[in-house]
């Protein structure tokens, strides 16, 4: 049997029909479609998304943004579910491009389902049309490829049931998933074509949860219990494969200090005794101490980026790693013995390989002793008064706001590095930071995606000026779909981390401060900006004001906008006393740019490949 549809007709009918399973939980894989319409979508997917029931549709204001709340939407939903994305033909796609690269680069599930030039070109150069002299079948949407996990271009109904399997396939696959793109022709989107009626049946995606391979699962055991000093590294992955359970067992039994990746945040409570916190040139004293003396690492899920690495200053020179991931390319990282499997079943495993063996009490003593002096730290840092407000008081406040049910949502700027720092977890999905791509503009779109997939939960999204004033549109599609949010909009005018790093690196501050020319401050006022985009604005001027701002936040039903000033040349977060190798000017013109490379240099000097000796 067959029906007839139009190419976008079938594309909405198919998405609807599909589901994601894993231990036995089932749920729609799409939980709607995000769009703008233009010439290049509209007569297509607009009239299909028009006129279906099945997958709802949510206008957005920015392409990119759309990406972004998409993406944290996955997250949210550790990687279980997405949003389709659909825009037109010229900028309206390539507006997607960065969106996608962050997709991509974090490992999230998207789909991107953007208009394309005419497939019968007839009436080629058509509006928006990049025209190139080497082929006719070039066009902007060329340029997703690099930045996704699968890429095809429906130039035919007939191409398109095969597209549509394996841009699922990729989507559900945990080691393979990203953005996926699917360039739909404007005039083949319009194009009706008889369909068998399969390709609309609903269809369960089984989520895998891979065993390890024996063999390298007795190496790892091995390796683990002939260790004296092992750590363990949470990052991503071990969120997204709901393996937070199996790490506090694992740690527990074993007396292994757990440290957390910017994606791994929370993948042991705070408070909890072998919760060591952040770790790398973002982290705590107490991970980065333990970090410089283990002899075994075993990562669990990351990717092990500069940061988490410290520029891979942070590990001792003889240190080996068990790297747990569901990727071998990750897993292969750092010349790691390599258990490639999902992080849950592999850990579970380990535990009763490496049963009967535990780290010595003294160990343990130690990790405990540093993660009290670093609480110390992180008290006397959330207790700073003054005004403008300190940034790390600010997060102080916001973290008692958002006790055991809230999440923070950041990306970009200074504030992401004090988060990972500072912020007390309460356990898996309150802490919500896209530091893969640390995408300016993705706060507000991405608190959006959050609250969306977890609606139970209060969002906290903490965003600076400079973000915001990139991408603040989705206020109002916040305030068009009734959907909370509790924004705290820090005002520091100007670019606090990257004012910070330019005068390390001896560029002086350069384009770092919202002022006139003359160094006069802008007649710009944020907070009444947000309260044109729809919002309930809230401007406290003290802690405690700020605190009885976040209680009111908490108590309305509408989204929120907490507008604070700090200082942009204030540095009151604790010192990570760990490295990030951004390169420094070899000659210059002044003193501070030869201080700063000597000191570069220095540094360079510890940067070690870590390359494990030959098994």
């Amino acid at each position: 049997m067959t029906t007839r549809l139009t190419v976008a007709q079938a594309v909405v009918r198919f998405l609807a029909q599909q589901r994601s399973e894993r231990d036995g939980v089932e749920r729609r894989f799409f939980g709607g479609c995000a769009g703008i319409f233009g010439h290049g979508n509209v007569a297509g997917l607009g009239q299909a998304l028009a006129t279906s029931t099945g997958l709802p549709y949510h206008l957005t204001r920015n392409e990119q943004a759309m990406v972004h709340t998409a993406a944290a939407y996955a997250r949210a939903a550790n990687r279980l579910a997405t949003l389709a994305c659909t825009t037109s033909i010229g900028p309206g796609a390539t507006n997607m491009v960065t969106g996608a690269a962050g997709a991509t680069i974090n490992r999230l599930p998207v789909l991107l389902l953007p208009g394309d030039i005419f497939s019968t070109r007839v009436a080629s150069p058509v509006l928006q049309e990049l025209e190139d002299t080497r082929s006719y079948d070039i066009s902007v949407n060329d340029c997703f490829k690099p930045v996704s996990r699968f890429w095809d271009r429906i130039n035919r109904p007939e191409q398109l049931p095969s597209a549509l399997l394996a841009a699922m396939r990729v989507l559900t696959d945990p080691a393979e998933t990203g953005a996926v793109t699917l360039a739909l022709p404007q005039d083949v989107q319009a194009e009706a074509f008889d369909w068998p009626d399969e390709l609309f049946a609903r269809r369960v995606w089984h989520i895998p949860r891979t065993r390890p391979e024996r063999a390298a699962l007795d190496r790892a055991a091995e390796l683990i219990t002939s260790a004296e000093r092992p750590l363990i590294v949470a990052g991503g992955g071990a969120i997204y494969s709901e393996a937070t359970d199996e790490i506090r067992a694992f740690a527990e039994a074993h007396g292994i200090p757990v440290a957390e990746t910017q994606a791994g945040k929370g993948a042991l409570p705070h408070g909890h005794p072998l919760a060591m916190g952040a770790i790398g040139a973002t982290g705590t004293t107490a991970a980065n101490a333990l970090a410089r003396e283990a002899d075994v690492i075993i990562g669990v899920g990351t990717r092990y980026s500069d940061f988490t690495t410290a520029s891979r200053t942070i590990f001792a020179p003889g240190a080996r790693f068990v790297n747990v991931n569901i990727t071998g390319f990750d897993a292969a990282k750092l010349s790691g013995l390599q258990l490639v499997a999902d992080a849950r079943e592999a850990l579970a495993e380990l535990g009763q390989a490496c049963a009967g063996w535990s780290t010595p009490p003294a160990y343990r003593a130690q990790a405990a002793e540093l993660t009290r002096a670093w609480d110390a730290t992180v008290d006397a840092a959330y207790g700073l008064e003054g005004s403008p407000l300190p940034q790390s008081a600010v997060i102080g406040a916001v973290n008692a706001a958002a006790g055991d049910d809230g999440v923070v949502v950041c990306a970009a700027g200074s504030m992401p590095g004090d988060l990972h720092k500072l912020w007390r977890p309460s356990g898996p999905g309150s802490y919500h930071v896209e530091y893969g791509y640390s995408c300016m503009g993705y706060e507000i779109a991405g608190g959006l995606g959050v609250k969306m997939a977890a609606p139970e939960r209060e969002v906290f999204v903490l965003v600076g000026d400079g973000s915001y004033l990139m991408m603040a549109q989705e206020l109002v599609t916040a305030v068009s779909e009734g959907i909370k949010l509790i924004v705290v909009l820090v005002d520091n005018s100007g670019f606090a981390s990257i004012g910070r790093l330019s005068e390390s690196v001896g560029a002086e501050r350069l384009g770092t401060s919202y002022t006139a020319r003359d160094g006069s401050p802008l007649p710009v006022d944020l907070a009444a900006n947000a309260a044109s985009l729809g919002a309930s604005v809230l401007r406290p001027e003290s802690v405690a004001d700020l605190r009885k701002a976040l209680d009111a936040a908490r108590s309305a039903t509408e989204t929120t906008v907490i507008h604070v000033r700090t200082d942009r040349l204030a540095d009151d977060a604790p010192s990570s006393e760990a490295w990030w190798d951004v390169p420094v000017a070899q000659v210059g013109t002044t003193s501070a740019t030869y201080a700063a490379r000597e000191e570069y240099e220095s540094n360079k000097r510890s940067q070690r490949p870590h390359l494990a000796p030959p098994a």
